[in-house]
């Protein structure tokens, strides 16, 4: 072989993995949850799935089993795209419509929850795998019961607090709002719609006005990140798919089941669920999304330079470069020997 054709070679050989390592660099999902105010998915997590301590968390892990809460940074629909309301049915908006998180949707007054007032607020939605995205805000109108299923007609047609790409600090999205005037007992809904995908991700956090938090059921804590840290090994959300709605699922290509039945029951003497609902997926193209309109009240720092953006996971970057390191060695000696056999 001559030296040029010999070089040319090794030339391929070196930059074949670099294609390959950008090929199978998927993006990472995004997963996390509300912590202030803290969602009900977070409260019964950071409670314990095993025995959480309040009857609304005990009745949920009851409803659905404890691996939804171990599972707890993944209520989402992985092709949401935006079709919030016409993709999860009435009675099902905190568990995004998934048989997995039913127990989430249970109609009480007791759901642990956290205190808060009118006016500016700062929001932390702990991220356990970051992406760029935007967060969307609603309150439930005067007059919301919680003893009844929540539905959409309960939250304002628009969201009081609007922001794309928050900063991200300590592991945690922050970004500020003002909170319309309520007294009593009310619910604040999150969609966190990623831009570099048509995923989304729900929660529900129980709040207060005027009032101790306590009110009705006992204050919401969130998450340490001790626990999140020890709870990892019993999450089925490895951030490179989804965990699956079974109780043994946990790496599926699908998000959520196509599936849902009714609504659950609520144990412990809550009111049933609405009737059921379409599919999540069916007559998708229909409705609008929630807050399509501009001017929320929001404000977000400009992005941090430590806000994740799209790429692959830890572990397929880290495959890629180890491939490329040792392709690219092999091509170099072949380099080197064909140096030699010219000389």
């Amino acid at each position: 072989m001559s030296t040029p054709r010999t070089a040319a070679t090794a030339v391929a050989l070196a930059v074949v993995p670099l294609a390959l390592a950008g090929a199978t660099a998927s993006p990472a999902a995004a997963h996390g949850s509300m912590t202030d105010p803290v969602s009900r998915v977070s409260a019964c997590h950071a409670e314990g799935p095993e025995s959480p301590d309040s009857a609304a968390c005990r009745a949920a892990v009851a409803a659905s089993g404890t691996q939804a809460f171990y599972d707890w940074n993944e209520v989402n629909i992985p092709d949401a795209a935006g079709r919030h309301r016409s993709v999860i049915p009435d009675g099902r908006l905190c568990g995004a419509g998934r048989d997995k998180y039913k127990g989430l949707d249970l109609p009480r007054a007791d759901w642990p929850a956290s205190t808060m007032t009118a006016g500016p607020h700062t929001f932390r939605y702990r991220a356990t795998a970051p992406h760029r995205g935007t967060f969307e805000l609603y309150v439930t109108k005067p007059g919301y019961d919680p003893a009844k299923p929540l539905t959409w007609a309960d939250l304002e047609d628009k969201p009081f607090a609007k922001v794309t790409d928050p900063k991200l600090v300590n592991g945690s999205y922050v970004f500020d709002g003002t909170v319309p005037a309520r007294s009593g007992r009310h619910l604040i809904y999150s969609v966190w719609q990623r831009s570099d995908s048509p995923e989304a991700f729900y929660t529900c956090s129980d709040v207060v006005f005027g009032g101790g938090a306590g009110t009705g059921g006992p204050a919401a804590s969130a998450p340490s990140e001790q626990q999140i840290a020890k709870d990892a090994a019993k999450s089925t959300v490895d951030h490179a798919g989804h965990g699956g709605d079974g109780p043994d699922d946990g790496h599926g290509d699908g998000g959520h089941d196509d599936g849902h039945g009714t609504p659950p029951a609520a144990p412990d003497g809550g009111a049933p669920g609405a009737g059921a609902g379409p599919s999540p997926l069916a007559g998708a193209a229909s409705s609008p999304a929630p807050g399509t309109g501009a001017g929320t009240g929001a404000s977000a720092a400009p992005a941090a330079p430590n806000l994740a953006a799209t790429g692959g996971d830890g572990t397929t970057l880290y495959l890629a470069a180890t491939g490329v390191a040792v392709l690219g060695g092999g091509a170099a000696l072949l380099f080197r020997a064909a140096r030699r056999r010219a000389s």
